[in-house]
């Protein structure tokens, strides 16, 4: 298989990677949040408790659909993903509490596209009905993350306000 690519073998296991996948982005984005909060970057905290919003958001949809199945018990270090952590696990050294807007928006967006990454190559790589209808939910709202932050980019970059700023 490519480096990239799960192959699932049933809907559970979708659930359960979804359901960690978007547990450590919203824990992740949280930190980084209180991180920038805490060293008085406010406005980039602002943008990284949003993101750890969406991803609570997205797991508490994984956990619904997962309410009636009978899940795997799956350890941490058992979930074998395209790099050494979960896609949409931000990069920790954007706790530096230095940081700008602009790299803290590029690092929030290489985050997403990981996630919108992983879930696509689950598309890709499924035969089946329900695991691609669900993997096709999660690409949708992965994509409208990116395109939301790709937005918030060019408002950053043309000296517009961004919605953390209202």
């Amino acid at each position: 298989m490519d480096k990239g690519k799960k192959a699932m073998n049933s809907v559970e296991e979708f659930l359960a990677y979804a359901i960690h996948l978007e547990k450590e982005a919203a824990d992740r984005f949280g930190e980084l949040a209180d991180a920038m909060e805490s060293a008085g970057n406010r406005e980039v905290g602002q943008l990284f408790r949003r993101l750890s919003h969406y991803s609570t958001l997205h797991l508490a949809d994984a956990r619904a659909r997962s309410g009636f199945r009978e899940m795997p018990e799956v350890d941490p270090e058992d979930f074998v993903w395209p790099d050494l952590e979960s896609p949409e696990r931000a990069a920790i050294w954007a706790a530096d509490p230095l940081i700008g807007r602009e790299e803290s928006l590029e690092i929030a967006l290489a985050a997403e596209q990981a996630g919108l990454g992983f879930y696509q190559s689950v598309l890709d790589s499924t035969d089946d009905p329900e695991i691609m209808a669900l993997a096709k939910e999660f690409v949708k709202e992965e994509d409208e993350h990116v395109a939301e932050l790709k937005k918030w980019i060019a408002a950053h970059q043309s000296g517009g306000l961004l919605p953390v700023d209202h």
